[in-house]
């Protein structure tokens, strides 16, 4: 049968990166970059350092090996590859250093689904992604811990999620390239990536006052990130253009347990609020548990509405009304950065701002 469209010239179709392809091109960066003098590290700190599984980095070593990069010796692998030079030197740039407070595992799935999707990317465009998971790195005096991590990995691109400004502020004393995946503290001129949360509550804060919700509750986090700062500037913003509307503000410390105690506390009030607005897509999912749980009818006694999205709203009953980014146009955005971050070595001070999509949901 002739083909329909016989001048089109057969090309291959685009393939998507695997994670062991992803692992080894990672393991190669680190050759390159000369920071394993004659054996890798053993698989346990290797898994957490590329934040993998064990069969995924054997996998990987194993493609290693077959290249003649890597050979066994007892029970460790020690290095043929760099001393023959067998890997021919590249700008160590390639290699992005994304630096987590949290191991992947630990992280909800709308980030972890994030992260893989941003490394994919990536790895895509030929960067080598490695994760550094240290709580001391976003501590409020991280300086001894960064100095060491900057020491032992020299030439890369820095990418931060979840950080705050003391780690800002060293980036930026030291004039090396962070790309912060989140928002800036006040007065830090560092590149970002971040959903335009000021945006967003200002929405749902009209959202909520067009269904006739006048009491209000913004529902976060004690320890909240620059973008949760926002978040509140513009739900106050919604809510100061509305004459008569009242805002009380639930700051909980992350447990289930002190979320419902402020939930109780407030509900025993005179005219208690009857509009959510709750950050974190886990504590909405509290949220509307509880005011269900203390007989409160979603939408009719009480509307909820969760400024994130996570996969696991999308089975609730009644169906959770939340805000949801595109996930692959946020990681294109990303990667877009590094690669001008890799290519010049530095990046204007500009916020990247994503508006995320509202879903109209049951529950408002």
């Amino acid at each position: 049968m002739p083909s329909s469209c016989p001048n089109l010239a057969v090309v291959s179709l685009p393939q998507r990166v695997s994670l062991i392809s992803q692992t080894a091109a990672s393991i190669r960066a680190h050759l390159r970059a000369g920071h394993w003098a004659e054996r890798l590290p053993a698989e346990r700190p290797l898994c957490r350092h590329l934040q993998v599984s064990r069969p995924t980095l054997r996998a990987a070593l194993s493609e290693l090996e077959r290249e003649g990069l890597i050979g066994l010796a007892g029970r460790t692998r020690r290095l043929i590859g760099p001393r023959r030079g067998r890997i021919p030197p590249r700008s160590s740039s390639r290699l992005v250093t994304l630096l987590a407070p949290l191991p992947l595992q630990s992280m909800p799935p709308a980030t972890l689904f994030m992260l893989d999707t941003l490394r994919d990317h990536l790895a895509g465009v030929g960067h080598a992604v490695q994760f550094h998971v240290d709580p001391a790195c976003f501590s409020p005096k991280p300086a001894r811990a960064l100095e060491k991590l900057v020491q032992n990995n020299p030439a890369t691109i820095w990418v931060a999620w979840g950080s705050k400004e003391p780690m800002q502020r060293w980036f930026l004393a030291r004039h090396l390239p962070l790309l912060v995946i989140g928002s800036c503290g006040p007065g830090i001129p560092l590149p970002s990536v971040d959903v335009d949360f000021r945006a967003t509550c200002r929405h749902a804060g009209d959202v909520l006052l067009r269904r006739g919700h006048t009491r209000l509750a913004l529902v976060l986090q004690q320890d909240v990130y620059d973008g949760d700062l926002e978040s509140e500037r513009g739900f106050r913003e919604a809510v100061d253009r509305h004459p008569g509307a009242q805002l009380r503000v639930l700051r909980h410390d992350g447990a289930a347990a002190h979320l419902c105690s402020l939930l109780d506390k407030i509900l025993r009030t005179s005219g208690p609020p009857t509009g959510y607005l709750v950050v974190r897509a886990v504590h909405a999912l509290t949220v509307a548990m509880h005011l269900m749980r203390r007989e409160r009818r979603l939408p009719q006694d009480a509307a909820v509405l969760s400024r994130d999205d996570d996969a696991y709203l999308q089975h609730t009953s009644p169906a959770l009304s939340r805000y949801a980014i595109n996930i692959d146009q946020f990681a294109r955005k990303v990667c877009g950065a590094v690669c001008e971050l890799a290519a010049t070595r530095t990046l204007p001070a500009q916020a990247f701002r994503l508006m995320p999509r509202f879903i109209a949901g049951e529950t408002v």
